[in-house]
């Protein structure tokens, strides 16, 4: 079996190249539409948001993206190849999710974070990084190793259910309203994790988020959907400051 495309790909100097384009996608569950022929090139900054109103299909699309679900018409690609290349376990290596809600295994933390390697091959695995570095770059100690998981706080739980997506040395980061459940104190911590593993370590970000003002704050390409069709996408000072569309200034404005 093939391992689809190589990492050097996605690390080439070709940086106006999208790292996701979506071609004409529709997704379907019976006769409810929840994306309808949607055409969007997602680039390669630091962080791109995805807003939009509850319904609008901001989850369905990044699920797309490392294929927890498949385009019911219509085609993902990913670094210029088609996302099916891939086979999924390769993909999902390079392409990460985490969870609304994270959930921990029974078990240590260092025990959750070994779970991610079951998608890497042996040779691979030897050279997983080190989890008490992995811990300490999402900002918990690296101790945290040892601690059981169940006993974790909700954001601490969080921190480590990034931290495992970060134990295949992924080029992509999927986070799904990462910080909805968490309290403004400890979801402003997990945002300035996220902004700065983004830019100490190069890693892609696609975020779905409610929360405006953290998507303003935290990243630099913003996606409006609503019922499942694209509205706006562009740069997120040009969306908040000088949308095009008047559905995304309502919006906007609805919700400040």
């Amino acid at each position: 079996m093939t391992n689809g495309p190589d990492r050097a790909s996605l690390g080439r100097d070709d940086q106006a190249s999208p790292l996701f384009s979506l071609r004409q996608v529709t997704q379907q569950r019976g006769e409810l539409t929840i994306l309808q022929d949607l055409t969007l090139d997602l680039p390669r900054t630091e962080v791109t948001a995805l807003i939009g109103p509850s319904g609008a299909g901001k989850t369905s699309l990044i699920r797309l993206l490392n294929r927890l679900d498949d385009p019911s018409s219509g085609e993902v690609l990913f670094d210029g190849t088609p996302i099916t290349s891939y086979p999924v376990f390769a993909l999902r290596r390079r392409v990460g999710f985490v969870f609304q809600r994270p959930t921990m295994f029974t078990g240590t933390v260092a025990d959750n974070l070994g779970i991610a390697l079951t998608l890497c091959a042996e040779r691979e695995r030897t050279a997983a990084p080190d989890a008490a570095r992995v811990l300490e770059a999402v900002g918990l100690d690296g101790a945290y190793a040892a601690r059981d998981a169940s006993r974790l706080s909700g954001g601490e739980q969080q921190r480590v259910s990034i931290a495992r997506a970060l134990m295949t040395r992924p080029d992509v980061l999927l986070l799904d309203e990462p910080t909805s459940a968490l309290d403004p104190e400890v979801a402003e911590r997990l945002l300035t994790t996220i902004v700065r593993l983004s830019r100490e370590r190069g890693v892609a970000v696609v975020m779905v988020t409610h929360r405006l003002s953290e998507a303003q704050r935290a990243s630099t390409f913003t996606v409006m959907l609503e019922a499942g069709r694209l509205v706006e996408a562009g740069p997120t000072t040009q969306i908040f400051t000088g949308a095009t569309q008047a559905r995304t200034r309502a919006y906007i404005a609805s919700t400040e």
